[in-house]
């Protein structure tokens, strides 16, 4: 396969991207193509997409690399896609079903993903955890609102049985792969991650009765896909390749083989973990091992942050708010917990443009022809200079900042907390905007301690963080992780790239798989050699905190762990008073 590409497919938050790559993996080509999301104006709590239009920003994509790359579709002999973890439904033929609450549901129609963001589900995920189930034990204790489970039980309440009865239910990167192949084979990262699979036994039937779902036990499981165990590990090939409908669509061949998804943070892992890296400015001679990811904690850092630490035994297994062990995800006897932020390029986002400064901070940066994070910095360098301060950590020691505005997804799984500032001043300058974006990015970072911490805590030894996503990009950010967690951050070469180079190895392996029978050791060794051979070197941020702000951060973590059981005694009295 000298000659060959492989396409790796990213679907995030707010777009679709593509990326052409050969065999070591140089990017040939990429493209990214904007999709839409549907808010409610009265109900702050809905996200919504369609599959219609991921599916034609990917077919886009694809199109655009083959031209810019000038590589034939016979070239191409793999793919694979990674995707947010959103809940598509379709009807039993693949087309779209309406998931928008009014007397549209369950109807045909393109509105038809709940992104992960969408928060409609909490009565659902209440009841779920008031069960007591197994399913429970893997996902930290409590599951989250987010997942598909309790989406699905959003929409059995509210949705005719007539037309519940007739939906299929997909993790997105599962109904990418359908999409692909015309086969409904799901992939064992996304219901074992998103479904309430148990790893080793697979669906509960006593447990999806309880919660009022039963018909999904009753059609063997054909809505969601995964009768008798049928999952596929990583870039397993999915059926015959892609079909008819589907090459002729992306311009690619039939039966070019299509690898089993992943979640969109598994596929940052994948393009990350097994990276040599720089350090004090020699790359390392040792190539890294399949045993060496295990100190390895990935974090793909874009609109939210998940954090992903793989183990050869089931370590944390009761660690509160930390999904997972999950068995099996990318490798074979494997197990892999997941930590996540909700919001954080997010909440960056709207911390700046929430603040009455932004106007003025877009029209400097403007006339200075700089990004707008990179001005900010540079006021912040000249604060610091004008205050004779240390760091900008001594500039904003007195305000501390809570972040969980949408919620908290790891390490406390509350969707209840919410964010706080104390010691705000009347401030509402543009040095204020300055400051308050650094104090946005130490609470980010505060809080990946605050998962770490919880991974360590509970028999994980994770001695690096290997960022991925557009955070990763933002160098100051970088050195106040490595500065307040302690530990160095890595990376990776173009690690914006990252997701889609997990998603192209997964293509890769699949074309290598293709009409084998590996054994679980062969495709582990397979897999991990592909990652290897395809991931390109990093580099690495050391701790470089002075001892005072070290001192300073160290303060800092204590008070933004107080201010955890603060608001929770506070949320606890005020629910007594209202009684």
């Amino acid at each position: 396969m000298s000659d060959s590409y492989f396409i790796g497919v990213d679907v995030g938050t707010g777009s679709a991207r593509a990326g052409l790559v050969k065999r070591d993996g140089t990017f040939v080509a990429s493209h990214t193509v904007e999709t839409k999301t549907f808010r409610d104006p009265n109900d702050h709590r809905i996200f919504e997409q369609s599959t219609t239009n991921i599916w034609d920003a990917i077919s886009t994509a694809i199109r655009t690399c083959l031209k810019e790359g000038k590589v034939a579709p016979e070239a191409v002999k793999g793919l694979s896609f990674d995707a947010t973890c959103s809940l598509a439904v379709t009807d039993a033929n693949g087309e779209p079903v309406t998931v928008t609450k009014s007397d549209q549901l369950g109807q045909p129609g393109d509105r038809n993903v709940i992104l992960w963001a969408d928060h409609r589900a909490e009565a659902e995920a209440d009841l779920i955890n008031s069960t007591g189930s197994k399913v429970l034990d893997y996902v930290g204790g409590t599951m989250s609102l987010e997942m598909e489970m309790p989406k699905t039980l959003w929409l059995k309440r509210n949705m005719k049985p007539e037309l519940f009865s007739r939906c299929q239910f997909f993790d997105l990167p599962d109904f990418l792969t359908y999409r692909a192949t015309q086969d409904s084979t799901r992939s064992t990262c996304s219901v074992t991650c998103k479904y309430s699979f148990v790893p080793g036994e697979g669906w509960q039937p006593d447990f999806i009765r309880k919660i009022g779902v039963g018909e999904l036990v009753d059609n063997d499981y054909r809505q969601i896909g995964a009768k008798d165990r049928n999952v596929l590990t990583a870039g397993v090939p999915v059926g015959n390749g892609l079909s008819k409908k589907a090459a002729e669509e992306l311009g690619l061949r039939e039966g070019t083989a299509v690898g089993s998804s992943l979640i969109d943070a598994y596929a940052g892992w994948m393009g990350t973990v097994a990276a040599r890296y720089v350090e004090n400015g020699k790359l390392s001679d040792v190539i890294p091992t399949l045993d060496e990811s295990r100190h390895r904690l990935a974090a793909c850092a874009g609109t939210s942050t998940c954090h992903i630490v793989q183990s050869p035994e089931p370590r944390g297994v009761f660690v509160p708010g930390v999904w997972g062990p999950y068995k099996d995800v990318v490798f074979q006897g494997w197990w892999m917990n997941e930590g996540g932020q909700s919001s954080t390029g997010q909440l960056i986002d709207f911390m700046l443009t929430t603040h009455a400064a932004y106007p003025q901070l877009q029209e400097r940066a403007k006339e200075e022809g700089k990004n707008i994070h990179v001005l900010l910095q540079d006021i912040l360098d000249d604060l610091v200079k004008e205050h004779g301060a240390a760091s900008a950590t001594e500039l904003v020691k007195d305000v501390h900042f809570y972040p969980d505005l949408h919620g908290n997804r790891s390490p406390l799984a509350d969707p209840r907390m919410r964010g706080a500032i104390v010691g705000l001043t009347l401030d509402a300058g543009l040095h204020d905007l300055a400051r308050k974006y650094y104090l946005t990015m130490e609470a980010i970072a505060l809080q990946t301690r605050h998962i770490v911490d919880q991974m360590n805590e509970r028999g994980h030894t994770i001695s690096s963080i290997f960022m991925s996503g557009g955070q990763a990009k933002n160098r100051p950010m970088m050195q106040l992780f490595a500065n307040t967690c302690g530990v160095p951050v890595v990376l990776p070469k173009e690690s914006g790239n990252a997701v889609v180079l997990g998603a192209a190895m997964l293509g890769r392996f699949a074309a290598e798989a293709k009409g084998k029978a590996l054994s679980h050791e062969d495709q582990a060794r397979v897999l991990w050699d592909v990652m290897v051979e395809m991931t390109p070197q990093a580099t690495s941020i050391a701790p470089g905190a002075t001892p005072k702000e070290k001192k300073l951060l160290d303060a800092k973590y204590k008070i933004f762990r107080e201010q955890i059981e603060i608001q929770r005694r506070w949320r606890k009295e005020m629910a007594e008073a209202d009684e």
